[in-house]
């Protein structure tokens, strides 16, 4: 099971049990959660993405030249290319469950692991977002494959990346594609 609960002008609930994923919004009349989202399905491919462009310099260069190859086309699922990023991980993510497109989170030269922790933060997103039809990925391999290592116990990071599964799927070929220049 996995879910996440965001305030904002309504409270939205959205869960899974492994059966697919499920929001709920609290009725502020009755104090409870009303279903207003059963079997959520992310599209295919989606228009915006969500990455602090701030940490750009440090990003390795699969990442970079994603960004700089999705700006140069202009578009994504015919749509043109939107930049969505609030900061806050489960605003950004909802964002996307709900219209497409890509999350990401990666390692940086500062953070070689990402920052996001797999236990309570990658994993669970990615389990939602799974149970939606789309993706969660490290880059090199499915999040929910991840086994955290013994000696770094229950806080070890992944890079993180969620969304639509063609978005997800594209950012994957440019780490398999990129990911040998930097190993030289």
């Amino acid at each position: 099971a996995a879910g996440y609960c965001l305030y904002s002008a309504t409270t939205v609930l959205v869960l899974t049990m492994g059966n697919g994923a499920h929001g709920f919004t609290l009725d502020p009349d009755t104090n409870k959660f009303m279903q207003t989202h059963p079997n959520i399905r992310i599209p295919e491919v989606g228009n915006i993405y969500s990455f602090n462009e701030a940490y750009y310099r440090g990003y390795g260069e699969p990442i970079r030249k994603f960004l700089d190859n999705m700006k140069a086309a202009g578009t994504m699922g015919g749509k043109p290319v939107s930049a969505r990023h609030v900061g806050a991980m489960v605003a950004d993510v909802h964002n996307i469950l709900i219209n497409g497109g890509i999350y990401g989170y990666p390692a940086t030269s500062a953070n070689k692991d990402g920052k996001l922790r797999l236990l309570y933060e990658s994993a669970p997103m990615a389990m939602i977002m799974e149970q939606a039809g789309g993706a969660g990925s490290t880059g090199t391999g499915r999040i929910l494959d991840v086994l955290p290592e013994k000696e770094k116990g229950i806080h070890v990071r992944v890079p993180t990346f969620l969304g639509s599964p063609e978005n997800v799927f594209e950012l994957d070929q440019f780490h398999r594609f990129y990911a040998e220049d930097e190993e030289e």
